[in-house]
Formats: C-alpha cells, sequence, structure tokens
C-alpha cells in the first residue's frame, strides 16, 4: 500500500467552521427560501388590546378581497384545532392558537387570512374589524398576585399558576416542611443582607424570526412541515398529535435556523395553524414572522422578582439563604414555561457550600407575552440573585469579593456534591478558575487603576461573579419528552462517512465538531465526512438543541454509533489482513496492523470490501452502519468566573464597559475556537441584559419596546475586547468529558457588571442598583448621592 500522508488530530483543535462558507456566501436554505407550487401565504389578524373580550371579528371586507383564499376566525379554527399542549405537569388554562372569546396580551391572534401572496394576506389581515369589551389589564406583578385588578383566568384565583412551590433545606419530595435547620442558620447569623431583585423581562430577538411552511399531500396522507425550529423531531411529534396524523405520516424539517436563543425550543400557534389549514384545504401553507411581530408573539426570557436573604458569620462564612422568587409568566403557559423558573430554584446552591437554603417559588399570570427558555433559562436568574447577595456582603464585611467567594466554596473532593436544592454536581474546581481568572485580569493591579481614577474624581468599579449551570440536559427523568438523544453513522461504498444526529445545530457549529471527533475516530480526512441532521426523514430520531446539550449528549451518541461502525470495519479489515482486529491501527485514511502501516489497507478498500465481501467473513452481515442512543445518568455542571470594570459618567450616567475578563471551565473541549465564539455570544447576550436590553409595558398592557427603536441590541462598539481562558475539569458523565458551553457567558457576565456598577457609585452609599443600567438611573443615584440621600433617588 502506497504511503498515506499524516494526517493531524483534530480534536481539541481550533478548526475553521465548515458552516460558514454557504452561510457567508448567502448560499444556506432558510424557511422562507422554501417555494413550493401553488403554495398559499398566512397573516394573523392580532389583537390591539391587552386584556378583552371578543364582541364580534368582522371578516366581510377580507373575504371579498381578491387573492384570498379563506379566512377563519378563533371559532372557526377551534372546530379542527384543538388547544396547544405544554410539556409540563403543571396546570394550565386551554390556550388556543387563536382566541375564540378573550384576549390575554397585546398581538394574540384573533383571525387568520390564507392569501395569494404575503402582501395580500396582510392588508386582508388589516381588514378585519374587531370589536372588544376591554377589560382591566394585569400588568404589575405583586399586584396581580392579589387578584388585582383583575383576574385573567377564572380557574387560576388571585393569577396564580403555581403557586409557593417550597425546596431546599427541610423539603421532604412529599412537600412536608421543616424549617428547623433553616431558623437556626438565620438565628446563628451575625450579618444578614436582604434585597429585591428583579431580573427584568427580555426579547430573544434571534437574527432571523421565527417561519413555517406546512404542505399536506391529500393523496398520500402525509404532512411535511418546514420550521425555523430547535427540535424537529418534537415538533412532528406535537404537529401529528394535534392533526390526528400518526407520526410515520408526519415529516418535520428545520433547514438553516437563524438563531434560536431558546425561543424557537417551542412548539407555536402559527406552526400548528400553518400544519391544521394545510391539512383541511389540502395545500401548502407559509408563514414568516416579521419583526414587530416577533416582539409580541415569540416567547421572552427571565422576568423573575426575587427576594434574597443571605445569612453569614463576620468571617464571611456563609450560614444560610432564603430566596423568594416571583415569576411573571405572562398570560399562558407555553411548552416549558412553568418549568423555566424551578431551574432558578434548582441552582440556588451556586458554587458555594451554603448549609441550608429555602427557596419558594410563584408563577404569576400576566397581560403578557407568555416566556419561556431564554439563552441560560433560568440559571442565569439563579447566578445573579445568589452573586448580587454575595457581592452586598463581601460589601458589608468589607471582604475582597474573591477572598468571600473562595471562602465558601465546594471544594474538589466533594464531588460528585449534592446540593441542598437536591441537584448533583458531577465536578468541579472553582478556586482554580477564580485564580486564573484572577491573574488573567491582574486583579490587584485593577484595584490600583480603579482607586487612581477614583482620585481623579472618576466613577469606576470593579465586579465579580463566580457561576455554575445545568447543562448537558439528558436523563429523561427531567425532560418530558426524554432525554437521550441518537445517532447513526455509516460509511459509505466509497469510503466517506455519512452521520445523522439528533441535535439540531443553529450556530453551535456541530457540523464541524462532530466530524473532527469522527475524523479521529476514523483516522480519516475531515472532507470525507458529512453531518446530517433537522429532517426527521433522514435522522430517525433525536430530541434537539437545547440547554447547552448537543455536545454532552447528541455528541456522545455519536461517539457510540461510531464505535460500533468502527468494531465492525475491523473485523472486516482483519478478514483481508489476515490480523487479528485488536492489533489493527485506523489512521491517516488506512488501516493496518501495528507497526507495519505499509500492509494496510486503505479505508476505502475496507468499506468497498464490507459492501461487496466475498467471501463473507464469518459472523459479519455486510455493510457499515450502526447507531445509538445515549441516556445520560445526570446533567453536566459547568462553571466559570467572570470578572468586569466600568465607568460611569458623573455628569451624565453613561457607563462603559472598560474591561471584562471570563474564565469558563466546559470540561474537555472538542473545538476551542467554537467555545470562544460560543462565549463570546453569551457574553454579549449577558452585558446587554445588564446594561441595554428591556421590554417594557405600559400601565394598560401596551408593549413600548416594540421595535429596534425602542428595544435596544448590543452593538460591538458597546464592548471592550473580551479577555478569554479556560479550565479543564471533565465530567464522568459521559465518555467525552464534555459539559456543555453555550449558555455560559450569560450567567457570569450579568452579576459581574451590575457589582461594578454598584462598585463605581459606592462613594453615594448605593449597594444595589436593579438592571438594566439606564444612564437616567444611574444618573439619578448620583444626583442623590450629592445630595445626601444615600444613593435612593
Amino acid at each position: 500500500m502506497a504511503k498515506s500522508p499524516v494526517l493531524p488530530k483534530l480534536v481539541g483543535q481550533r478548526t475553521k467552521r465548515r458552516e460558514d462558507p454557504r452561510l457567508i456566501r448567502g448560499r444556506g436554505t432558510y424557511v422562507d427560501d422554501i417555494a413550493l407550487v401553488g403554495m398559499q401565504h398566512l397573516a394573523f389578524k392580532r389583537s390591539d388590546v391587552a386584556h378583552g373580550r371578543i364582541r364580534s371579528v368582522d371578516t366581510s371586507a377580507a373575504k371579498a378581497m381578491a387573492g384570498v383564499e379563506a379566512v377563519f376566525t378563533g371559532a372557526e379554527i377551534a372546530e379542527f384545532l384543538a388547544p396547544m399542549p405544554i410539556g409540563t405537569p403543571f396546570p394550565s388554562p386551554d390556550h388556543r392558537a387563536v382566541a375564540v372569546d378573550t384576549v390575554r396580551y397585546g398581538g394574540e391572534p384573533v383571525a387568520v387570512v390564507v392569501a395569494a401572496d404575503r402582501y395580500v394576506a396582510r392588508d386582508a389581515a388589516d381588514a378585519i374589524v374587531v370589536s372588544y369589551d376591554t377589560l382591566p389589564a394585569v400588568v404589575d406583578l405583586e399586584l396581580a398576585m392579589t387578584g388585582r385588578p383583575t383576574v385573567i383566568h377564572p380557574a387560576f384565583p388571585n393569577n396564580l399558576a403555581v403557586a409557593l412551590v417550597p425546596s431546599g433545606t427541610g423539603v421532604s419530595a412529599s412537600g412536608t416542611v421543616d424549617d428547623t435547620a433553616i431558623d437556626a442558620a438565620f438565628a446563628a447569623a451575625e450579618v444578614v443582607i436582604s434585597q429585591r431583585m428583579i431580573n427584568q423581562r427580555l426579547a430573544p430577538s434571534a437574527m432571523e424570526g421565527r417561519g413555517v411552511v406546512a404542505q399536506f399531500e391529500p393523496g398520500k396522507e402525509t404532512m411535511t412541515i418546514w420550521s425555523s425550529t430547535q427540535n424537529p423531531h418534537i415538533l412532528k411529534s406535537f404537529i401529528a398529535a394535534m392533526t390526528g396524523l400518526g407520526q410515520d405520516q408526519v415529516r418535520a424539517i428545520a433547514p438553516e435556523v437563524g438563531g434560536g436563543f431558546g425561543a424557537k425550543i417551542n412548539i407555536y400557534g402559527e406552526e400548528y395553524v400553518a400544519a391544521a389549514i394545510a391539512k383541511r384545504l389540502g395545500i401548502a401553507v407559509k408563514w414568516i414572522e416579521d419583526r414587530s411581530e416577533a416582539f409580541v408573539a415569540t416567547t421572552h426570557g427571565r422576568d423573575i422578582l426575587g427576594y434574597v436573604e443571605l445569612a453569614a458569620k463576620r468571617d464571611g462564612t456563609l450560614l444560610g439563604l432564603k430566596l423568594r422568587l416571583i415569576a411573571d409568566i405572562g398570560a399562558y403557559n407555553m411548552l416549558l414555561t412553568a418549568a423555566i423558573p424551578t431551574l432558578t430554584m434548582m441552582m440556588a446552591n451556586a458554587t458555594y457550600n451554603i448549609p441550608a437554603i429555602r427557596t419558594t417559588l410563584t408563577e404569576v399570570f400576566t397581560n403578557k407575552t407568555p416566556t419561556d427558555a431564554y439563552r441560560g433559562a433560568g440559571r442565569p436568574e439563579a447566578t445573579y440573585f445568589v452573586e448580587r447577595a454575595m457581592d452586598m456582603l463581601a460589601r458589608e464585611l468589607k471582604m475582597d469579593p474573591a477572598e468571600l467567594r473562595r471562602k465558601n466554596f465546594i471544594q474538589p473532593d466533594q464531588f460528585p456534591f449534592t446540593t441542598e436544592m437536591g441537584a448533583v454536581y458531577d465536578s468541579g474546581d472553582y478556586e482554580k478558575a477564580l485564580d486564573l481568572a484572577l491573574e488573567n485580569a491582574k486583579w490587584e493591579q485593577l484595584k490600583a487603576e480603579r482607586d487612581a481614577a477614583r482620585a481623579q474624581g472618576r466613577l469606576v468599579g470593579l465586579g465579580l461573579a463566580m457561576y455554575v449551570e445545568v447543562c448537558g440536559l439528558g436523563p429523561s427523568s427531567s425532560l418530558p419528552t426524554g432525554g437521550w438523544e441518537h445517532s447513526q453513522v455509516t460509511i459509505e461504498r466509497d469510503g466517506r462517512i455519512s452521520a445523522t444526529t439528533g441535535a439540531s445545530p443553529h450556530g453551535q457549529g456541530n457540523e464541524t465538531t462532530f466530524a473532527q471527533m469522527l475524523a479521529d475516530q476514523f483516522g480519516v480526512p475531515l472532507e470525507s465526512i458529512t453531518i446530517l441532521h433537522g429532517d426527521t426523514a433522514v435522522v430517525k430520531q433525536g430530541i434537539g438543541t437545547f440547554g447547552s446539550r448537543s455536545q454532552a449528549v447528541g455528541g456522545t451518541a455519536l461517539h457510540l454509533a461510531g464505535a460500533k461502525v468502527k468494531t465492525k470495519m475491523a473485523k472486516f479489515a482483519a478478514a483481508l489482513l489476515e490480523a487479528h482486529e485488536d492489533d489493527l491501527v485506523f489512521e491517516n485514511g488506512a488501516i493496518s496492523v501495528k507497526g507495519s502501516p505499509a500492509a494496510g489497507k486503505s479505508f476505502a478498500s475496507v468499506a468497498a470490501f464490507a459492501y461487496v465481501p466475498v467471501p463473507l467473513p464469518q459472523g459479519l452481515e455486510p455493510g457499515l452502519s450502526d447507531e445509538a442512543f445515549f441516556e445520560p445518568t445526570n446533567n453536566t455542571y459547568p462553571f466559570g468566573c467572570h470578572i468586569s470594570m466600568i465607568e460611569i459618567d458623573r455628569e451624565t450616567g453613561e457607563p462603559t464597559l472598560l474591561k471584562l475578563v471570563a474564565v469558563d471551565d466546559a470540561g474537555n473541549l472538542i473545538n476551542p475556537m467554537i467555545v470562544d465564539g460560543q462565549i463570546h455570544g453569551g457574553l454579549a447576550q449577558g452585558i446587554g441584559q445588564a446594561m441595554i436590553e428591556e421590554v417594557v409595558y405600559s400601565e394598560d398592557g401596551q408593549l413600548l419596546t416594540g421595535s429596534f427603536m425602542d428595544y435596544a441590541l448590543p452593538r460591538a462598539i458597546d464592548f471592550p475586547r473580551f479577555e478569554l481562558g479556560v479550565t479543564v475539569t471533565p465530567t464522568p458523565v459521559n465518555p467525552l468529558g464534555a459539559k456543555g458551553v453555550g449558555e455560559a457567558g450569560t450567567l457570569g457576565s450579568t452579576p459581574s457588571v451590575v457589582a461594578a456598577a454598584v462598585d463605581a457609585l459606592s462613594e453615594f452609599g448605593v449597594t444595589h442598583v436593579d438592571m438594566m443600567l439606564r444612564p437616567e438611573k444611574l444618573w439619578r443615584l448620583i444626583q442623590a448621592g450629592q445630595n445626601g440621600k444615600g444613593g435612593r433617588p
């Protein structure tokens, strides 16, 4: 055999993303690029009041317009489409895809038009006249809990979707509560920090809005649905159930997806309506969300109020934590709405060994767009509440915030560590991450620079935050649709490799990282591998991409499937080489006996033999293809430390982020460049929440931030150059040792930036500032402090 070129090992290398060339050149296919013969377009008439009874819906003008195929009111849709299902066990009111008798948030659909093109459909929707009996809008979260000014869903008194669910120390699995430990912790405290904090509502704002194309073929009785979704297999299951079809009759395709950030986990009303109308009319229909719709029709994120109490000794030893959470979930439960705040409860232990923790959770209906997952999904909220309290405690005790944290860390030899909240942290070395962050930031030098700036009259502050999050979401006991992932690996006749994955990437780079893994596993060039995803007719099974699980769970399934195929291929190669399969080496595009590479066979020739095996080796079947399901035994728990430096203009209150240092530990890394990109994106969104972004409603429930004129997104000029570092603490949960990193940047950045702002304002007696850090808010705090009001405007 001719000598093969030496192939480099790729796992752990900064390999360029294979997806990018087609996306950068405009050669990707998104939902809006799908064009089918005879396809009609949908447009939704949406409520312009936040809360009201529908008196009448006049569709006559819309029906009379040229090019209009059909118009359906909510009552007519309800005749062939049931209320939307959810994915949590919590009680939930009926939620129709199109409102029948009452609207409960501005932007809720009340009718739908089917027309020849998008513009006719929109004009026809505008021509529909809806009359309402306006009802009081429930907007204020804490007022809503008292049933004022009204109750949104009659079956849920005082607007309580979930009422005071306790968790933590002294709470049994059956829900019985013993307050002995938490009361003792606070009784022994020498200092208690108490603070009301808000984690404000955000709009996910993916670059590509949502969209759906549904095609029903009456002759075959099959449905094909294209959607900008994070989980096509879950979409397939729900669409089949809602349209009365078998899962074998539905094909779901996620083409290129221009960002999801958790908001595209949901199965939305527009998808159900498109599928139901396509089936009813026997045609193909398309709906593409515009940006104005996205602000009201796509789920929002965060919006949790926290009352935090932290008990400690004067030497900084933590004794107890109380966290009372009140979540504004909007008007309805969506797929995972009710579950997201429970993750905030789950992660209340943070990175600290806190002997006693008590959390309670109340979820409240309001007349706003429903909330659901948004990058981090409950974990950034927990990190923010705990880290802000730790920072306040450090200030009260006059301790370095880094040393207070160091004093209370869970230690490496305590893992696996069962928290007071019942989570089992897999592995961790929090002090190592802290030390690297302090070193990279030059912490002592930064403090000197801050003090020198203050001596010049400038308002400069430093912030530090630790985080740990739950990722690699996997055990089926914790997920309503299953927590496994699936992959199939096939060696083609010509020696190329094709692999399918149930993970559905939309920016994660799995076409690259998964190919890197297989290239090393089989010793072949990266260019000879194709990763297939997003089409349920091609990928047999899958769960999807969310909760930073695609590498830890999907990548492991791929690894296991590859191992099965490699074992079988080794048997075919052993027959050709008259060697024992255990003595074979896969490298440089060939399979050879250890120590005798020249006597080997090319990878392609062994693949060809497997499909024309003459003679067929005993005990083997022809072909090289196998699959694997991977069900993890636990989630994974990546962690890190973020440090920031901020300056606030004394005259205007304008904040400027001067420095951001992030050290993250996601276990073993497949592609550090892609990891950096994921962290950059998370940092942008975390900093955006701290400094720039907030969804705001008026007292009558009207969205005031319904465009990018009013809802600001961070720009490149809003950031310093991010300074990144990594530590590596592998997880024992999967054979890759990978934990997940897609959401990490959103966790540590937000509390560290707010801590820096508070530090900058400390001369005015400010101990806490709620997000976002509006210049006006900061200016008022400065003015109040200068006027002797102790930092209270």
